[in-house]
């Protein structure tokens, strides 16, 4: 792409400012410039249009795999669980593009330390979960583990110096998440220098696409690989690649499944599964009304009592089907640094602009099925997103004490 292209291009995506400070990059400059414009998805301005949020549908209850069902065909999930594993047909897939800047730590989050008398790290505690796991099957699952632009090094570099705790690296393959620039609230993109545009991770549903396009699902295929367990980095005591999971999700002959945990209350603020239109879906707390947080199911439970625990099982299969189409993208509104046309550097107090995402519920409701799991909350469910209080290091660590975990 040429100058006048170039030049043409942002002239017609009303972004020209964008060339400010073109004629004064380097030459290794313009080429890091130009490849960020042609990488960018100029449409995802369109969503900016709709300003104000998409109509939900007709939102129903949805019944879950409950932690009795479970117990009661334990054994014959497990063992068709196992079978799947010892086969090759499970791989993990590992949501770490945070960072741990809420916790105290300026790098990745799973380099966080949450160890009392000994080193254990968040990473630490998701490798030996998953160990668990593959002691069991006889059979190692391959890992694959999606970075961000701000943590990719440092990830890889933690986890060499770790010897990937253990777990032989030849299984584990690293790759990045896509990001989406940032617009102010006109829709003009930010600058974060004079040749970089400002960006930010594209969010937890854009991992698939991410793998796509860094060659991971051709991996994917060529290994026979057909069930991705997908999980975030700060829940410290979740199951990888759970057979019994597993299991239940293939005798329901679904295309994907959910582990949820049971409300502590019935306003606890979690997004909660439902159907919505008939089709799976998750509808956020703050969505739900009075009348739906506590209305009640023919056995008296609360007919919406699942939270979810961003712990998903997704067929391969059904995930491409659902890529084939375009994502929802949303846009929320947030404090973007970046560099006004007269070279000033702004770090703003208040948020300035958007920055646009895609989130792993609209996955779920674009497949046909979602069997929800239930775990039991002090078992599986450790999220560390604060230092101290509520989700936090010192809650997690008292329930890793609980399940027999030194620190």
């Amino acid at each position: 792409m040429d100058t006048t292209q170039l030049q043409q291009k942002l002239e017609e995506e009303q972004q020209l400012h964008l060339m400010r400070y073109y004629e004064e990059m380097n030459e290794e400059e313009r080429e890091t410039f130009v490849e960020q414009i042609q990488s960018i998805d100029f449409s995802l301005l369109e969503v900016l249009k709709q300003k104000e949020s998409q109509q939900r549908g007709v939102i129903t209850p949805l019944k879950a795999c409950t932690i009795d069902e479970i117990e009661k065909n334990k054994e014959r999930y497990e063992q068709r669980g196992l079978k799947a594993i010892k086969e090759g047909k499970v791989a993990a897939v590992l949501l770490a593009g945070g960072q741990g800047s809420r916790l105290g730590c300026d790098g990745p989050k799973g380099v966080v330390d949450i160890g009392i008398n000994r080193e254990f790290y968040i990473f630490e505690a998701l490798f030996r979960n998953t160990m668990e796991v593959t002691k069991k099957a006889g059979s190692y699952i391959l890992f694959y583990i999606m970075t961000s632009k701000i943590n990719h090094e440092q990830t890889i570099s933690f986890l060499e110096a770790k010897n990937y705790f253990g777990y032989p690296k030849e299984y584990v393959t690293f790759f990045t998440q896509e990001m989406a620039p940032c617009v102010d609230f006109e829709g003009k993109l930010y600058m974060e220098d004079r040749s970089h545009i400002a960006m930010s991770p594209n969010g937890n549903g854009g991992w698939f696409r991410s793998m796509e396009k860094k060659g991971i699902l051709r991996d994917i295929h060529s290994r026979g690989v057909e069930w991705l367990n997908v999980f975030a980095v700060d829940n410290v005591l979740q199951r990888i690649a759970d057979p019994i999971f597993l299991g239940a999700v293939l005798e329901a002959n679904c295309p994907s499944g959910s582990k949820v945990v049971r409300k502590a209350n019935p306003e606890e603020k979690v997004g909660v599964m439902c159907k919505e239109d008939g089709k799976p879906s998750i509808i956020e707390y703050f969505e739900m009304t009075q009348d739906m947080l506590y209305e009640k199911d023919e056995d008296d439970n609360y007919a919406y009592n699942y939270g979810v625990i961003l712990n998903y099982l997704f067929h391969v299969d059904a995930l491409e089907k659902v890529f084939q189409t375009k994502m929802p993208i949303h846009f929320a509104k947030k404090k973007i640094p970046y560099m006004t046309v007269d070279g000033e550097m702004v770090k703003p107090t208040e948020p300035n602009g958007y920055k646009f995402e895609e989130f792993i519920f609209d996955v779920i409701h674009l497949l046909d099925a979602c069997l929800p799991y239930e775990v039991e909350r002090n078992k599986e469910f450790a999220p560390i997103k604060n230092r101290t209080g509520v989700d936090s290091i010192e809650s997690a660590r008292e329930l890793l004490k609980q399940n027999g975990v030194e620190l």
